[in-house]
């Protein structure tokens, strides 16, 4: 089967790594001319708005996709228009806006931080005054990975925050003072079939995922399983979509969705019996869905900025790094490493952790390594 992907990154990357046991060619849509997916399938380095690329692609593919959610969503139209994409235009259309997200989150019953759109200045001065403070704002697209977004803690805040997120359609929440960040991430097949992985405890610094535990038996999995599947069967999704939630207590808050395979899942590739990468291709090529269990504690450290050496990662037992064959740059995803339990143990597990996260530079997590509770 030919897949076609809009993207060029890590994510298309491991994609087409985890479709070559599915017999699958792919083609990647990437206006990069140094895409680390090229190396993996062809690739038509071209604008996302390019109807020349999109229409080979459409011709030479049986399917298509997308790696990320950045990309305008006319031009994911107008590529639907000619070929069978999932997931749909319709589904991407609410997660890429912050605002028709939360709304969408609403109207499921999903519980959410307060929030109101801000348009203006003085739109977000009257917001403030419902929302309180603190307060995050965030423009409405594109945002990720921090950015797009700046903490108001006083009223003096907003102008320079108004000013720093480009005076651009924005949303503002309230803060919620969580327990933890966790995320879930589920697949739903062109059948209907769904499938969950065990939620994933995550750990950011400076807007960046850093760190994602695998959570088996977590107590609220059956009610984080409840909130993406109202999601799921609402957007009539087809693929992996994943859920970031708060948990305050016992309750969990929704954070955003992403309609797309996802950091918070990389851990899947050695932890789980079928990855988040291969199951996104069963669904969107119409094959039933692979096993989600996760037989053992697993765990991802990102590699952020510098890379690491290889000898060195694969030392720790049960440790497999991953290299996206990017050029080292501050705060860039440069590759990640998978950490599953050998059969020795939590403690032993978390020891090699702790020195996995020391040797990303990531020592104050390092540090706060503890048992799931």
């Amino acid at each position: 089967m030919n897949v076609g992907i809009l993207g060029g990154g890590q994510l298309a990357q491991m994609m087409a790594q985890a479709g070559a046991k599915l017999d699958m060619s792919f083609m990647f849509l990437c206006p990069d001319p140094q895409a680390c997916a090229a190396p993996f399938g062809q690739h038509l380095c071209a604008p996302f708005e390019d109807e020349e690329a999109k229409r080979q692609l459409a011709e030479w593919a049986d399917v298509a996709t997308y790696e990320f959610e950045n990309i305008p969503a006319e031009h994911v139209a107008s590529l639907e228009q000619q070929i069978d994409l999932h997931p749909s235009s319709q589904a991407l259309a609410v997660a890429r806006d912050r605002l028709k997200e939360k709304r969408c989150f609403r109207a499921l019953g999903i519980p959410t931080a307060e929030f109101m759109p801000v348009d203006t200045l003085d739109d977000l001065k009257e917001a403030i005054a419902v929302v309180g403070l603190p307060a995050i704002l965030k423009t409405r697209t594109m945002g990720y990975d921090g950015k797009g977004q700046a903490v108001l803690r006083r009223p003096e805040d907003l102008p320079d925050a108004w000013t720093q997120v480009g005076e651009v359609p924005c949303i503002v929440e309230s803060m919620v003072e969580f327990t933890r960040e966790l995320s879930i991430i589920a697949t739903r097949s062109r059948t209907g079939e769904l499938a969950f992985y065990p939620l994933s405890e995550n750990h950011h610094r400076e807007g960046i995922l850093r760190l994602s535990l695998s959570r088996q038996g977590h107590p609220q999995q059956s009610t984080a399983q409840s909130l993406i599947q109202r999601l799921l069967n609402e957007l009539d999704y087809v693929g992996v979509l994943a859920l970031e939630l708060f948990q305050v207590g016992d309750e969990f808050y929704a954070n955003e969705m992403a309609p797309r395979v996802h950091n918070t899942g990389h851990w899947t590739i050695e932890g789980a019996c079928t990855s988040q990468f291969e199951n996104h291709l069963r669904a969107i090529s119409g094959m039933p869905l692979g096993a989600t269990d996760a037989p053992v504690q697993a765990a991802m450290v990102n590699l952020i900025g510098l890379l690491q050496d290889e000898t060195t990662i694969r030392e720790f037992p049960g440790a497999t790094p991953h290299f996206y064959g990017k050029t080292e740059r501050p705060g860039r995803k440069v590759g990640h490493i998978n950490l599953v339990d050998n059969g020795d143990g939590l403690e032993a597990f978390n020891e090699r952790l702790a020195g996995l996260l020391q040797l990303a530079g990531e020592n104050a997590l390092a540090e706060l390594l503890e048992p799931a509770k």
